[in-house]
């Protein structure tokens, strides 16, 4: 929202010798936002000129320039020689003969962009011709500023060459941007930002002139134009349209223009002059906040009629587009028949008002904020009176805002008001609130007194009635955010003074420290980025096509995703089931960006819903709290959504340098990075193979704790899929529950007994046949060596010349410690034998 200072200080009384900076930190004390402060800071010759020549030439990039002299008055700098300014210029959207905007050198424009004489394209240019966005009056850089189109006909036949622009386009004035948020519609317009810069000067008495105090207000007649306000499908039982005002003005001058005034005012707004009957409805709404629209009457066939729109229905909006109309679109129709405009967003071609148009009917509305958001998202269609309607518009303005425009046409256009009136109203008063004045210093903090909380919801526009320990208070039409004690405590913090709220910091509590869920996710964390892992986190949306990505069965569970109504975007509509579905396109993105060698984890939820269950669930209103029961299902429909941990490793995992060669990561280290991370919890995982979408099936391991419990998967990724997600070759990946390893340390681990005594190293080499696991191998000899033995561990696999051409030999080193004594040679060879002896019982194993 532009807000010229002079147009605010007509509404409100300024602070002595305020200027744009001290008023914008006036309406920031009152919560608004300040997003720019416009004009005032173009200095020198900035003048009206007149294209008398134009040669135009066309580049070698191709781009075509345009050396122009242009009669600039008396401030040419060769005036006295007759010669005409020459300046080069790239637009194309004017001829000889045009009024346009030159800056001359010497001035400073917006940002202190300095202008000089400086030669370009082969030509001295004096000047510059100006656009909207380098003087600061809007984002335009399509052309430059042709004032016959920028300011009407009529206000520039008594312009002259040399004329200061600087005045005539009000840049001498301020402009302050106001960030308006969803919460302040009412800041909408020069009336609200008039009132909260009132409050924050203290609201002093008679400093704030409501615009929307007019008389002259007809009341409804039997002779208004017809309005029936129809609504088969209200959004949540509130009506699309509760309250319609239509006055009628007839015999206005098609060829009246915009008095300069509002002409300069709208464009100090960012809003183009377009015509006499456009420009009021626009003024208006700047002024009050109230949307209108003006319809040709004769367009019309005698009445309005305001309903959902029909299945099929299409209309032609202002801007030349045709929509496709649905059923929860409010329309604007003639007679209930054809669609004269969207309600609150854009009005239809047919019923505009054009250059030949002389009888006015003029709509002052209240339309559902809802509904009109959820139109202006469907059409994708934002508009001044959208932007309006959605954040909420006074219901109570909108007779006051047609009179506004009524008496404007006839000032300024010369034409009658019809006396019949039509205000069909059907608009319910603002419920009372029962408020404790004791409420807002408890909330925030500050001694508020009684009567300054009554004095400040009293100048906020409220009705408040004194019924001993409460007030009643009653919010004014304008504010329907207004509702509960913690609103309007808010408002009292926030018209008495943000700063005067301490800052006081808590006293934090002794806490009971983190949960056992946390601190097994920050070992886990620590552990894996210790171990040269990066931790990232992704979004946990997932194609429709994920499951023949990652190449699932069809009858594989982890295909039955939830879909979500309404997802962030539509390639993406699935919540993922496994964290490797999203982890891939974390890892895809790095090596599409020149990275090769990649270590990435993620822990973070999936979603697994339940067979046979809809997992669909209510959805309440807003306006009232859902019971417990509606609670109760809203819960139950929530699908299971446990914490896994995703690992993938891609490129060398040691790289190589001048100490010499890399080595790939396989599925070994991945393995070995969910051992560690089991390690850093007192646990052990073991592996034995395994066949699992999406991993190798012959490279692919099934992860489980020692005492069996299925912990996850880990391996190289099927080379099928690894092609249809552009991934290296060889890519692993790891994916385990987090739950389980919670849950496995819900009982603390205990330490066991450290053992002083020497340890007694043996190795073994066993041949094995080619299909038998090493881990198997290895799991057999843990459990037979006895309770001395205190690790084993693979240190070598060969195959070749001295083994079978279907085996393979496997060299396990094996360490034995006994806690009270040093064991003897004899006693090792003995625990050893009683291994071997296991491993050739059951796989067959010979010791070399």
């Amino acid at each position: 929202m532009r807000v010229p200072l002079s147009w605010l200080a007509e509404l409100v009384d300024l602070a002595p010798g305020a200027r744009g900076p001290a008023v914008a930190a006036s309406l920031v004390g009152v919560g608004l936002e300040e997003e720019a402060l416009h004009g005032g800071d173009v200095t020198g010759p900035l003048v009206v000129g007149r294209v008398l020549t134009i040669d135009e030439a066309v580049q070698k990039n191709g781009k075509t320039i345009r050396y122009c002299t242009v009669d600039v008055g008396e401030h040419g700098q060769r005036v006295t020689d007759g010669i005409p300014q020459e300046i080069v210029c790239g637009a194309t959207n004017f001829v000889v003969g045009d009024l346009v905007v030159v800056v001359l050198p010497g001035a400073v424009l917006p940002g202190g962009f300095a202008i000089s004489a400086r030669k370009t394209y082969g030509r001295v240019s004096n000047g510059m011709i100006c656009a909207e966005d380098e003087l600061g009056l809007g984002e335009d850089h399509s052309g430059i500023i042709v004032l016959t189109d920028y300011l009407g006909a009529e206000r520039s036949a008594t312009l002259q060459p040399g004329d200061d622009a600087i005045s005539l386009l009000g840049l001498d004035d301020e402009v302050l941007e106001v960030n308006v948020t969803p919460d302040r519609g009412y800041c909408f317009s020069m009336r609200g930002i008039a009132r909260e810069y009132w409050h924050s000067q203290g609201s002093p008495a008679g400093g704030f002139r409501d615009p929307g105090a007019v008389g002259g207000i007809p009341p409804d007649t039997t002779t208004g134009y017809a309005v029936h306000l129809t609504d088969s499908a209200p959004i949540d039982g509130v009506p699309g349209c509760d309250r319609y005002v239509a006055r009628i003005v007839r015999g206005v001058d098609p060829t009246a223009a915009s008095p300069s005034w509002m002409a300069a005012r709208l464009t100090q707004a960012g809003m183009r002059p377009i015509s006499l009957a456009v420009d009021v409805t626009n003024y208006v709404m700047l002024l009050v906040g109230q949307p209108l629209h003006a319809f040709d009457l004769h367009t019309l066939s005698g009445s309005i009629v305001v309903r959902r729109a029909t299945e099929g229905e299409r209309l032609t909006t202002l801007d030349d587009v045709e929509r496709s109309l649905h059923v929860e679109d409010l329309l604007i129709t003639d007679g209930g028949r054809e669609p004269l405009a969207i309600a609150g967003v854009m009005g239809g071609a047919t019923s505009e008002v054009t250059a030949s148009t002389t009888d006015i009917l003029i709509e002052a509305a209240h339309f559902d904020p809802v509904t009109v958001a959820r139109s202006s998202r469907r059409h994708r269609l934002t508009t001044e009176a959208s932007k309006r309607f959605e954040r909420g518009v006074d219901p109570q303005i909108t007779a006051a805002a047609a009179q506004l425009a009524v008496d404007l046409l006839v000032e300024h256009g010369g034409g009658v008001a019809d006396t019949g009136s039509t205000d069909v109203d059907l608009t319910h008063g603002r419920t009372a609130y029962a408020l404790d004045p004791a409420l807002p210093a408890r909330l925030v903090g500050v001694p508020y007194s009684r009567e300054r909380v009554v004095a400040i919801l009293r100048d906020l526009g409220c009705a408040v009635q004194d019924d001993g320990d409460t007030v009643s208070v009653t919010p004014p039409s304008w504010r329907p955010d207004l509702v509960d004690g913690p609103d309007y405590a808010e408002e009292v913090a926030r018209i008495d003074g943000y700063e005067r709220i301490p800052s006081v910091l808590p006293t934090p509590t002794a806490g009971r420290g983190l949960t056992l869920s946390q601190l097994v996710r920050r070992i886990v964390a620590t552990t894996l980025v210790g171990r040269g892992c990066t931790e990232v986190l992704t979004y946990p949306f997932v194609t429709a096509d994920f499951g023949d990505t990652l190449g699932l069965p069809s009858d594989d569970p982890r295909r039955s995703a939830i879909r979500l109504a309404n997802p962030l975007s539509d390639q993406a509509p699935l919540l993922r089931t496994s964290v490797i579905d999203s982890l891939v396109d974390a890892l895809r993105r790095n090596v599409s960006r020149g990275q090769r060698d990649l270590a990435l984890f993620e822990i973070g939820s999936v979603t697994r819903p339940v067979p046979g269950t809809a997992h669909t669930a209510p959805v309440p209103g807003v306006h009232e709290r859902p019971d417990a029961a509606t609670i109760d299902s809203i819960d139950a429909a929530v699908p299971p959504q446990p914490r896994h941990l995703g690992i993938v490793l891609a490129g060398d995992t040691e790289r190589s340098g001048w100490w010499g060669k890399g080595r790939p990561a396989d599925w070994a280290d991945v393995v070995d990075l969910v051992r560690a991370t089991a390690s850093s919890l007192s646990l052990t995982v073991t592996a034995e193979p395994a066949q699992q979408a999406p991993w190798h099936p012959g490279r692919c391991a099934r992860l489980s704790l020692a005492d069996g419990t299925p912990l996850g998967y880990a391996g190289e990724l099927h080379p099928a899929v690894l092609q249809r997600l552009g991934l290296p070759a060889r890519t692993c990946a790891a994916e385990v529950s987090l739950e389980v390893l919670v849950a496995a340390r819900e009982t603390p681990a205990k330490q066991a007994p450290f053992s002083t005594r020497p340890v007694a190293l043996t190795d073994v080499a066993l041949t094995v046949p080619e299909s038998v696991a090493a881990g198997e191998v290895e799991r057999t000899l843990r459990e037979a060596a006895g309770a001395h033995l205190e690790w084993v561990t693979l240190f070598d696999v060969y195959r070749g010349e001295q083994v079978g051409a279907e085996e393979k030999s496997l060299a396990f080193r094996m360490a034995f410690r006994a806690p009270d004594r040093t064991l003897r040679t004899d006693e090792v060879s003995g625990y050893r034998d009683l291994a071997v002896a296991a491993a050739a019982a059951r796989f067959g194993a010979v010791q070399r």
